[in-house]
């Protein structure tokens, strides 16, 4: 089975400079925006001092803590889920919504809107759903042919499928709807707030831990689906329980978020070529690289066109896109 070569003194450094990386972008995250603060000000904000006026506090408990927080941990279950495609698939270049996630939840929120339920609850709910609804309907296609090959193809032909519903449904919403949805669909943390963090937080975090503890068949994968099932691994099985516990986590995240790029598809692939392909370190680390990826980007959103703000999926693209490309040119081989 693979193992990491990564020497023990980067894993251990990697170890204390993820954590310590992620509360460092979150405090600065934290401090910056539309109202600023002092160090001061944000340590008493924080319980650590009184120097705070009324409204201060209320921007930061009220809007910007549960934002920073909700992107942690947004950010962290896009990774995550991304480094366990691109084992799950073989392939690096596959990420969560290429199982119908964002295609499913797009088409769940439009269809929502075009109902006449536009509450932040209600869309979101009926983007988990449409999300849940596409990974099983391309699971139940896929599984008919062996390998992933055939769960491959069923994401293709769903995510067309969910993409031209989208197409179909935005026609007949409202201007103002379709605004939304826009916005929606470019990738936003607007709508974060205590709710979704109390609700979505716990259960994120649960569902990242039980991905972290399938390290043992993904590392088996690398070598081949025929050498993991002689290793004594349930492939079948596997596989069925790493997209449900992709659907269950991203789906609801996807939801609330809209379409953010780039996150789950490049931090892994970057963490996989300086750390080695072993999953025990793998996936935690890409966890925390997403995090801090998914701050950072929505931390730059707030901050370009203040008191404005971007759509985060538009900074995550912008970045990830250009920073991919310049990763494939780099390591090309000449053609024969």
């Amino acid at each position: 089975m693979p193992t990491s070569s990564v020497p023990s003194s980067r894993r251990l450094l990697l170890w204390i400079g993820a954590p310590l990386g992620l509360l460092l972008i979150m405090l600065l995250a934290l401090k910056s925006g539309a109202v600023p603060m002092r160090w001061s000000e944000l340590f008493a904000a924080l319980g650590l001092g009184s120097d705070l006026d009324s409204f201060k506090r209320s921007v930061f408990l009220e809007l910007r803590l549960p934002r920073v927080l909700f992107a942690a941990v947004a950010g962290g279950a896009l990774a995550l889920s991304g480094a366990v495609m691109q084992a799950l698939f073989r392939n690096p270049l596959a990420e969560p919504g290429l199982v119908g996630i964002s295609a499913g939840a797009s088409f769940g929120v439009v269809l929502s809107l075009l109902l006449g339920f536009s509450s932040a609850w209600f869309t979101g709910m009926a983007g988990f759903v449409g999300a849940l609804l596409a990974t099983l309907a391309a699971y139940g296609l896929g599984r008919r042919y062996p390998g992933v090959a055939g769960l491959l193809l069923a994401g293709i032909a769903i995510n067309a499928t969910m993409m031209s519903l989208v197409s179909l449904a935005t026609t007949f919403i409202s201007e103002s709807q379709f605004r939304s949805f826009g916005f929606w669909s470019l990738g936003s943390l607007a709508r974060a707030s205590w709710g979704y963090v109390g609700w979505l937080m716990p259960w994120a975090l649960f569902c990242s831990l039980l991905l972290c503890k399938q390290w043992r068949v993904l590392n088996a994968l690398l070598l081949g689906e025929r050498e993991a099932h002689h290793l004594g691994f349930d492939i079948a099985r596997a596989r069925r329980t790493l997209i449900l516990l992709i659907a269950l986590l991203v789906g609801p995240l996807v939801a609330a978020t809209g379409g953010i790029a780039f996150i789950g598809l490049v931090i892994p692939h970057i963490l996989r070529r300086w750390i080695g392909a072993d999953h025990r370190t793998l996936l935690p680390l890409s966890w925390f690289a997403g995090a801090i990826a998914l701050v950072l980007a929505d931390w730059i959103a707030r901050a370009v066109v203040m008191p404005a703000e971007l759509p985060v999926g538009v900074i995550t693209s912008l970045v990830g896109g250009p920073f991919f490309i310049a990763l494939l040119l780099r390591n090309a081989k000449p053609a024969a």
